[in-house]
């Protein structure tokens, strides 16, 4: 049978086709690659689409149960069921256009003029031949990687580079977990990080998060609940802010210690770039692992990070990656040795770090002259809880800012909020933003307080 449904949030018609459970996944993914299905858009609800395509509930739930199990679709009390903000289906949907002289602060990116010229590094870098048979890391960037972990406190007796932050950790979760496991996640947490897990059939536990990290009685309900893993950002918590500090993380550590078996992932996706030391959880656990990207501070083009934990973990990532691409290019791996070795790419690593603060530090400070509560410790972006996502977001784009809703990033239990990246941002572009942020959520604040 048929069905003509409009999605009342993009006023989009699409035709749902489904005489039984995998005709209707079929047709509902077929939708979503061709783009006329939406990130975010809802599904009508079991009961309804089963009396429209003429199946029984429990056909239907179990198409439903299929899409939510690989992420397509997201359910969550209140919210109902909607496409996944990044569903694993590969899609037609044209990106967001960003109106013309608008600027774009939406992406989280580093300041590209504070970046390394990769081009300039690539002439000066030797490039040997590489054959099948050698080894998949470079010695030396081994061994300049675990000097700078070691140096942070995390132990690093044994690494390996995979193909960025996500990649290492999807690697560590497919090593250790299996559908239906439970994982502790930051909330408000990282969206793609988010999607990963809900592709793999984990079970997303949200953890509340404040300036400093994750809440420990909040990841101690959580791990009463059950989790096989949780997964925390040290620092440059994407999308908050967030960074942990020696207390925070002795808290925390002093709540992970109830669960010795409980695997626990690091994302270091900052690095040295993040604007604050790193506090790690990893020290004595039976089963752990840390991974850092260089995206953000040598250009996230380069799509490489190491990894490194406990020995079964690192074992089994590595043969996993032997039987896939077998190893990470190592033209890759000698660029970033090179820009590691560069002393003046460190000099400009340590001036991003600095410029990134300023420019975080300047927009909450104009912010709160504003009157607009706002948070950020360390990294890329500045979160700001507001009444309304999509009103602030439309608002702030009449006036020429592109924003980041914060639904995406939030799972139940967080409050609407707008993420803003200050990686590029000016000091009076800061003051005039924080104008305009105030001036649009003057009216729901108004409101609130009559």
């Amino acid at each position: 049978m048929l069905l003509q449904y409009r999605v009342l949030t993009d006023s989009i018609q699409y035709r749902i086709a489904g005489g039984n459970a995998a005709e209707l996944v079929q047709s509902i993914e077929a939708a979503v690659s061709e783009g006329t299905l939406s990130p975010g858009a809802p599904l009508p609800s079991i009961r309804r689409l089963a009396v429209q395509v003429g199946l029984s509930p429990v056909t239907v739930a179990a198409a439903v149960a299929d899409l939510r199990r690989r992420g397509v679709v997201v359910s969550e009390p209140r919210r109902g069921t909607r496409i996944g903000e990044r569903p694993p289906i590969g899609s037609q949907r044209a990106p967001l256009p960003v109106p013309p002289g608008a600027r774009d602060l939406s992406q989280g990116n580093p300041d590209p003029r504070l970046l390394p010229d990769l081009k300039r590094a690539l002439a000066g870098t030797n490039l040997p031949l590489r054959l099948y048979g050698e080894p998949a890391t470079l010695p030396e960037l081994a061994a300049l990687a675990r000097e700078r972990l070691s140096a942070d406190g995390v132990g690093a007796e044994r690494v390996c580079v995979v193909g960025g932050a996500l990649d290492g950790i999807e690697r560590v979760i497919d090593a250790h977990l299996r559908p239906g496991d439970r994982v502790a996640v930051e909330n408000p947490g990282y969206a793609a990080l988010f999607d990963l897990l809900r592709a793999r059939g984990l079970t997303l536990e949200p953890v509340a998060v404040d300036e400093r990290g994750m809440q420990p009685s909040e990841l101690g309900r959580a791990l009463a609940r059950g989790v096989s893993a949780g997964i925390v950002t040290p620092r440059g918590q994407n999308p908050t802010g967030a960074a942990l500090d020696a207390e925070r993380a002795g808290a925390l550590g002093a709540v992970l210690e109830r669960y010795p078996g409980v695997l626990v992932v690091e994302d270091d996706h900052l690095g040295e770039v993040a604007g604050s030391p790193l506090h790690t959880l990893s020290r004595g656990r039976e089963r752990w692992a840390a991974v850092r990207s260089v995206a953000k501070a040598l250009g996230p083009d380069l799509r490489l990070a190491v990894l490194t934990g406990d020995r079964q973990t690192l074992v089994r990532v590595e043969g996993r990656q032997q039987c896939g691409p077998g190893w990470v290019s190592h033209i890759l791996q000698r660029l970033v040795l090179g820009l590691w070795q560069d002393p003046h790419v460190g000099q400009l690593t340590e001036r991003a770090a600095a410029r990134y603060g300023a420019r975080r530090e300047h927009l909450l400070r104009a912010l709160a002259a504003e009157g607009v509560h706002a948070s950020a410790a360390s990294g890329l972006n500045v979160w700001v809880p507001v009444e309304d996502e999509t009103g602030v977001v439309g608002a702030l784009s009449q006036r020429g800012w592109v924003v980041a809703p914060g639904a995406p990033y939030r799972l139940a239990g967080s409050q609407p909020a707008i993420r803003i990246t200050i990686a590029s941002l000016a000091e009076d572009e800061a003051e005039r933003l924080a104008r305009d942020v105030a001036e649009v959520c003057a009216p729901a604040r108004a409101a609130r307080a009559g």
